[in-house]
């Protein structure tokens, strides 16, 4: 059974920067479809980065348009742990962050919550202005 356990969040003035981690266990394919998805309180969850690797190679990254150029996703460790990289955070980026793996190779898109079958407990980001 995968397992997907998130760390890194915690509270940021903006212009600050988090990275936050997606460790993965449990899962022995040799391709990996990882995303991770926000929820602000009172909204929808929304896709946020997402990969899809190789075992160690990086084949493509998504952004949503909100975040490019200042989150990266990475993965480590060939596939045991994905990271998100959040730079230049805005009060807006304030939400619980997800982690989530897609088994279906983004058969669905990489940003819809429902392509995603194993997800994280999340981790707190807050950030003030």
């Amino acid at each position: 059974q995968v397992q997907l356990v998130e760390s890194g969040g915690g509270s940021v003035q903006a212009g600050g920067s988090l990275r936050l981690s997606c460790i993965v266990s449990g899962y022995t394919g040799s391709n990996n479809f990882m995303g991770w998805f926000r929820q602000a309180p009172g909204k929808e969850r929304e896709g946020v980065a997402a990969i899809a690797t190789d075992g160690a190679r990086t084949v493509s990254t998504f952004y949503t348009d909100s975040v490019k150029g200042r989150f990266t996703i990475s993965q480590a460790n060939a596939k045991s742990a994905v990271h998100l990289q959040m730079n230049s955070l805005q009060p807006e980026d304030t939400a619980m962050y997800y982690c989530a793996a897609d088994f279906s190779g983004f058969a669905d898109g990489w940003s819809r919550v429902s392509g995603y079958q194993s997800w994280g407990q999340g981790t707190q980001v807050t950030v003030s202005s």
